[in-house]
């Protein structure tokens, strides 16, 4: 009888291994059919066992980001070089003033072993305010009829 090679996620370690695999897969730029569907087979396996057991869900995409960054050590300028974006970008991100982009968002979701979804979700931008400059007028011209 012969034994399965992945089953079911039934433990954190077995779940922390499976992650562990996957990453060596996708770094080894899998170049035949057995290799795509290994990966596809454990990342639907990790994506499972991520819907059953995280508590994801109480947080919104910034602070799970937050999360995630506390968890792994990681600061901003980190998040720069990762994501491939501005400083800007990710401050404005961690401050409520921009939402994610997809290509963050999946990013973001290969780096740290979850769901697209658990980025992709809304949340509340801070409300920024508005200046008020003076509209200049520019070329008015008197026409007589």
């Amino acid at each position: 009888m012969q034994t399965l090679k992945y089953k079911v996620i039934s433990s954190k370690s077995q779940y922390k291994e499976y992650c562990d695999i996957l990453e060596s897969l996708i770094f080894t730029s899998p170049s035949n059919k057995n290799l795509k569907d290994e990966i596809s087979l454990l990342t639907l396996l990790i994506e499972k066992w991520d819907f059953d057991h995280n508590t994801f869900n109480d947080l919104d995409p910034v602070q799970l980001l937050q999360s995630f960054m506390t968890s792994y050590n990681l600061k901003a300028k980190d998040l720069v070089e990762l994501l491939d974006i501005s400083k800007g970008y990710v401050s404005d991100i961690l401050n409520y003033k921009k939402g994610f982009s997809k290509s963050v968002i999946r990013i973001l979701a290969s780096h740290f072993k979850v769901s697209q979804e658990a980025f992709n979700r809304p949340f509340v931008l801070k409300n920024l305010e508005i200046t008020k400059e003076p509209v200049k007028k520019i070329g008015t011209k008197k026409v007589t009829i």
